[in-house]
């Protein structure tokens, strides 16, 4: 036995109506867990997601549905081992469309900066876009509970496109004749690894 424990979560729930089914894949996917097979899912056990499990039991049996939630631990070292790989799996899945958003990120202030397109209009633009990555980057960070190789990857992209805007801004601010800068780092305040906030894509 491998001396770690995991929250499985068993839900049985109607093929119809499929909102059901469709809210409850949305929230454990959201929390971070992975799927073992269907109706069978997974996360590391700490109080937060036992917490969390336990709410959402509540609300399917309040639907009229059912489930169940045990503690257990991976037989062997390989079968321990299959399931950190698919928490991985997830989320390098998820920073890599992560670092593909921050490529054409950089890619739209570069063509913006090439074109002399120093407008409040863009900037303002460009912020709504950052605080997007932002606001990604620390859910994705809430769900990696094994910190995987492309997390600090994901940081310094992010970092990246955050000197970008600042270049950018002062630019626009220059082009304006305004010699004060606004904070462009609040943008970046919880995207850091210890981030843990959670919203809504």
């Amino acid at each position: 036995m491998i001396d770690f424990e995991w929250l499985l979560f068993l839900a049985q729930l109607p093929a119809t109506p499929s909102s059901l089914r469709v809210n409850v894949w949305r929230k454990l996917r959201e929390a971070g867990s992975t799927s073992l097979q269907n109706g069978v899912w997974v996360l590391p056990q700490n109080p937060e997601n036992a917490l969390f499990l336990e709410r959402l039991l509540a609300t399917i049996k309040a639907s009229g549905a059912g489930g169940q939630i045990f503690v257990v631990q991976g037989f062997d070292q390989s079968i321990h081992e299959d399931i950190l790989a698919r928490f991985k799996a997830d989320r390098e899945q998820e920073y890599g469309e992560f670092l593909e958003q921050c490529d054409a990120f950089i890619d739209e202030i570069e063509k913006e900066t090439h074109l002399q397109k120093f407008t409040f209009a863009e900037l303002e633009e460009n912020e709504q876009n950052l605080t997007r990555l932002r606001k990604w980057i620390a859910k994705i960070q809430k769900r990696d509970f094994f910190s995987t190789e492309k997390s600090q990857e994901a940081v310094a992209a992010f970092q990246g496109c955050l000197q970008g805007l600042q270049n950018y801004t002062r630019q626009v601010y220059a082009q304006e004749g305004i010699e004060s800068l606004p904070d462009v780092d609040r943008l970046s305040e919880d995207a850091g690894p210890e981030d843990r906030e959670n919203q809504d894509d």
